[in-house]
């Protein structure tokens, strides 16, 4: 029994929290399609390692065409890519790049999963990946996704049999799910799963190849086929005006943190996937065959059939609503069946079905976007029924207090039911933040206390209201998570989730902060308050040869949402020092230490994030020339902010403002990773950056890729982009020009400065560069050649051209001390006159 209930909790707590946002209002044409859906009994999980590395053209294809249940296991969020659409980065990156996901898989049907696999960044093989992961625990949780979803059909996007060939998450994901197949049959493997979800063995595992893994067209051409389906994923839907492929393309353009915006294509295209564990289909162009989907595959579901094919064929596009008396029948034997999986799966379709037809529309919407804990908020609750179907609201159970509340109320056609009611949000509740950032984790894994919670995408929403209807005689119930809406005066009515946050909260505004010398410095620190009348205090821990002034200060704000600034007096040692400044708030007798972070992008929900409070602080022993920098925007980072932290000058210049006089009141310019694959009005002004460097003027350009690039020269001599890149941070740097000026001036660089730097070195160096450059450093993974192109200078006119993949863009924000100083000598180069405190201009 403890199974069966475990099960349907993990279904339905699911189909809860996907609907946290926008009420879905499917028209007759996706209600149709929603019944296809229903009367057939298949899955698919589609495995891969990133966000972004699923073929969504198959996804879709399975999910529309094929009408299969069809699922996306992800092993981990995406927190190691780079971000293009503003600074977030690792943590914050995998939650943005999480409800990217969720976005993807609104477009295409399906249904998205997780591992607690860290992105941990580029590795290049899976040994490195397995032994950063907790290879035993990630092996778990991916037999646990199979347990739960039970997929007939797994494919694999990338090929186990390749190691060494590609990301070496690639390769791993590949692995462990082939290694799963088996596992996840098998009583014996991760017994604890089995008591909860028991064992399943699906039927085929494929790897989606193509020709490019044979290595040309002609080859793939001359291969054994034997073992290869292929699939036409180019059809058309004439219900959604759409091909397979422009669903596709829509839903994969939902990564726009990655930049992958597409284009989509109309006409034939086919997909090819080859057999490697089960039994090959006999019949090719079906990789069902064999297996039962209809609802003859469960026990006692021919009747159920039999009243599902007789709604389908008699669908009214006109007037769903004529379904619902046989849908009500179906749901009803629905609840009959033995089988708990297809019981659950099918119960949430058909509800979601019934409530189309009928035009239901359910809210509970809270007079406020959020709610510390030990608060009582009220709820706007509305019920509409809009159809002639005989509907009555029998009552409502609010999750705050278990209570049923009596209504009574019979729902006629188009008439909008209104009221009222407290909501205590009690301090049972969980905070409505990632569930996988409440506890630290390692390197490679996150860590879940819940393990009920594992695989989720997203944390669920305890806060909600179930609407208790009888529909045709039939007793039916709806669960919505509380949410919160508004009018905005240019979007009109956006939904938010409803959130549950501290009563407090603290940041200090920089996550660094350079002490270039050891004057003090006036730090603000932000308070913010969950709950009206926040009365307490706050203080800072600090190294101990640090000294903040005043030891504490008093808090108090009036109304929730608001904010208090307070300003400590930080001062740094002497001598080369660093360490953490973390926020301490007391409120009666709890203690407050973390930060509460918004992440607000139109392409996603509102998400709210709680990580730990603290900001590095690092006195730099550290020397400079020059003043006024000009930063050009790539993709997004936090260099222009972390050279202020070193007292330059720094001006953001928009590519249209590039000009000959607007250049000339600056000593140098820095371009923005990946600028040149971002910024297409660049190539219009890369003369203008030359002679700049001519006249005497320095240019660094930070890393880009060889892909995409926006720009004919990237450099005023020849250099060429390759994919190589060191990703070991620990990987022996070798000084190749040891005399160079860049490692001798204005600040002598050794080998400590490239301690502590964290995730890789850099990447996308270059492999072929013209004489005039200078290569200055040597670095490489183990088992690898050297490459010497992470930092080449070259001398160009008066100034100094600098193109760089170390990867300072990481490096900043760690406050690695090493990374500023030699960014310094970078900036100084060709300078004469050292500015050591007030960066005067030579």
């Amino acid at each position: 029994m403890l199974k069966t209930v475990t099960s349907l909790l993990f279904v339905c707590l699911l189909s809860i929290n996907s609907f946290a946002q926008q009420p879905n209002k499917p028209n007759a044409s996706e209600i149709y399609e929603s019944i296809e859906k229903l009367n057939f009994l298949g899955s698919v999980l589609y495995v891969a390692a990133h966000p972004d590395d699923e073929n969504t053209r198959l996804i879709s294809y399975m999910a529309n065409h094929v009408k299969a249940r069809t699922a996306y296991l992800s092993l981990t969020r995406g927190d190691g890519g780079q971000n293009l659409i503003g600074p977030e980065i690792r943590e914050l990156l995998g939650v943005i790049r999480t409800q990217e996901l969720l976005a993807a898989r609104r477009t295409d049907g399906g249904e998205q999963r997780f591992t607690r696999a860290n992105d941990f960044g580029y590795s290049k093989h899976p040994d490195e990946t397995l032994a950063i992961w907790n290879k035993e625990e990630v092996l778990s949780d991916v037999v646990l996704a199979i347990r739960q979803f039970k997929p007939d059909i797994i494919i694999n996007r990338f090929n186990h049999r390749t190691p060494g060939t590609t990301h070496g998450h690639h390769t791993s994901s590949a692995m462990l799910s082939f290694e799963a197949f088996d596992l996840a049959g098998d009583k014996a493997a991760y017994p604890n799963q089995t008591q909860q979800y028991g064992t399943w063995q699906p039927k085929r595992e494929f790897y989606n190849t193509s020709w490019w893994a044979y290595g040309s067209r002609e080859k793939f051409k001359a291969a054994d086929k034997t073992n290869l389906l292929s699939f036409d994923v180019g059809e058309y839907y004439p219900n959604s005006g759409l091909s397979n492929n422009e669903i596709a393309a829509l839903s994969r353009s939902q990564h726009k943190s990655q930049g992958f915006g597409n284009t989509g294509t109309r006409g034939k295209q086919i997909e090819y996937i080859e057999l490697i564990k089960g039994d090959l289909p006999k019949d090719k162009s079906n990789v069902f065959d064999g297996i039962d989907t209809s609802w003859n595959r469960v026990k006692a579901g021919k009747a159920i059939g039999n009243i599902l094919e007789k709604v389908q064929s008699n669908f009214n596009f006109t007037n769903p609503s004529a379904s619902i008396p046989e849908l009500v029948k179906a749901f009803s034997l629905i609840q009959n069946i033995e089988n708990e999986h297809w019981k659950t799966i099918k119960t949430k379709e058909i509800k979601a079905i019934i409530e189309a037809c009928s035009g239901l529309y359910l809210e509970a919407a809270a007079s406020e976007s959020f709610s510390s804990l030990n608060n009582k908020i009220q709820l706007n609750i509305e019920a509409i029924n809009r159809s002639d179907s005989n509907i009555e609201l029998l009552s409502i159970t609010k999750s705050d207090d278990g209570k049923t509340i009596a209504k009574n109320i019979n729902l006629t056609n188009n008439s909008s039911q209104k009221s009222k009611q407290d909501f205590y949000v009690s301090t049972e509740d969980k905070y409505s933040v990632p569930y996988w950032l409440e506890e630290k984790g390692t390197l490679g894994m996150y860590k879940v206390k819940n393990k009920n919670w594992i695989g989720l995408p997203e944390t669920l929403r305890t806060a909600t209201v179930q609407f208790n209807l009888n529909i045709e005689g039939t007793p039916i119930s709806f669960t919505k998570p509380v949410i919160y809406k508004t009018n905005d005066p240019v979007k009109g009515e956006v939904y938010k989730p409803f959130e549950i946050i501290p009563e407090a909260s603290a940041r200090i505004t920089e996550k660094v902060i350079i002490f270039e010398n050891d004057t003090q410095k006036e730090i603000p620190v932000v308070v913010k308050a969950g709950r009206d009348n926040l009365e307490g205090s706050i203080a800072l821990n600090y190294p101990k040869d640090w000294s903040v002034f005043p030891k504490q200060q008093k808090i108090n704000i009036e109304y929730k949402g608001q904010e208090q600034v307070v300003i400590f007096t930080v001062i740094p040692p002497k001598n080369q020092s660093e360490g953490t400044l973390t926020p301490k708030v007391t409120i009666g007798s709890k203690v407050y230490t973390k930060e509460l972070i918004e992440i607000n992008y139109d392409h996603i929900p509102f998400q709210t994030v709680l990580l730990p409070s603290e900001s590095k602080i690092v006195r730099l022993d550290i020397k400079k020339r020059g003043e006024n920098i000009a930063y050009i925007e790539g993709a997004g980072d936090v260099v222009p902010e972390s050279l202020k932290q070193i007292g330059y000058n720094v001006v953001t210049i928009n590519p249209e403002d590039i000009t000959t006089k607007n250049l000339s009141k600056f000593d140098a310019v820095v371009v923005g990773i990946r600028a040149y694959n971002t910024v297409a009005a660049l190539n219009f002004k890369q003369d203008i950056l030359f002679d700049f460097v001519a006249s005497g003027g320095n240019m660094i350009v930070q890393y880009n890729t060889s892909h995409r690039l926006k720009v004919d020269n990237l450099a005023p001599y020849n250099l060429k982009l390759s994919r190589d890149r060191v990703t070991d941070e620990f990987a022996d740097v070798t000084f190749v020009n040891p005399n160079h000026e860049v490692l001798n001036s204005p600040n002598k660089i050794t080998q400590n400065d490239f301690k502590g730097w964290t995730q890789e070195r850099g990447l996308y160096f270059p492999k072929e560069w013209a004489s005039e450059f200078s290569p200055i450093l040597s670095m490489h993974d183990k088992g690898e050649t050297p490459k010497t192109g992470s930092l080449l200078i070259a001398k160009h006119g008066k100034g100094h051209y600098i193109y760089t993949g170390l990867s300072f863009f990481r490096e900043f924000p760690a406050g690695v001390s090493g990374a500023y100083r030699l960014f310094a000598n970078m900036l100084s180069i060709g300078k004469k006159d050292i500015a050591n405190d007030s960066g005067l201009k030579n």
